[in-house]
């Protein structure tokens, strides 16, 4: 691939993800990423084919990258700390929590993931759980040999009681505002360690 190549398919994924997380999907026309990427509408077709594939591939391009971070914690984890919860919290949290600081579109990205949620995107649901549905269950399995004591079904509400947590403390919509001298890294390291002790009592009830 071309230098050329992937500039021009960068710029289309920056300005749709920054302008995804601005106006919605539903909102935002491909002329308006042409415009905001400066590029004409055949190079959008040309490397997505359709405003549905754009919207996964924005997806795609961080989600991958955070996944295989948190498969690889996942398995450092259980090597490390066989029976503990906590580690394996830290391996779903953390990655996610790094990437909403991400000084290249991390931000935006975490509004575009906002926007899934309240937009209710059925296909992208379905992308995402395709490609990314194994991460979970390979979280589900070793968060269940820690408390063999939850059902399945309560495994999994507790799971997605995380993940809209995560999205949250991502989002920054909190209480919890940085105070004023204190460095991104150690106020996303807080919030890191909070959220897994929560997430681990919630577990272990």
């Amino acid at each position: 691939m071309s230098t050329t190549t992937f500039s021009t398919k960068d710029r289309i994924l920056g300005a749709a993800e920054e302008l995804f997380a601005q106006f919605g999907f539903t909102g935002t026309s491909l002329r308006q990423v042409t415009s905001r990427a400066d590029v004409n509408i055949a190079a959008v077709n040309y490397h997505f084919g359709s405003k549905e594939n754009l919207v996964n591939e924005v997806f795609r391009r961080r989600m991958d990258d955070m996944s295989r971070q948190r498969l690889d914690a996942l398995k450092a984890a259980v090597a490390d700390h066989p029976g503990e919860l906590e580690p394996i919290l830290a391996a779903f949290v953390e990655p996610a929590l790094a990437l909403a600081q991400d000084r290249h579109g991390g931000g935006a990205f975490v509004r575009v993931v906002a926007r899934a949620y309240a937009e209710k995107n059925d296909s992208l649901r379905k992308f995402l759980s395709d490609h990314y549905g194994h991460v979970l269950r390979d979280f589900a399995r070793a968060i269940a040999a820690c408390v063999p004591g939850l059902s399945k079904e309560e495994l999994y509400w507790r799971l997605d009681f995380l993940a809209g947590a995560l999205t949250y403390a991502m989002a920054d919509f909190g209480l919890i505002k940085r105070p004023a001298g204190t460095a991104e890294k150690a106020h996303r390291e807080r919030a890191a360690r909070e959220l897994i002790r929560f997430a681990a009592a919630g577990f272990k009830s």
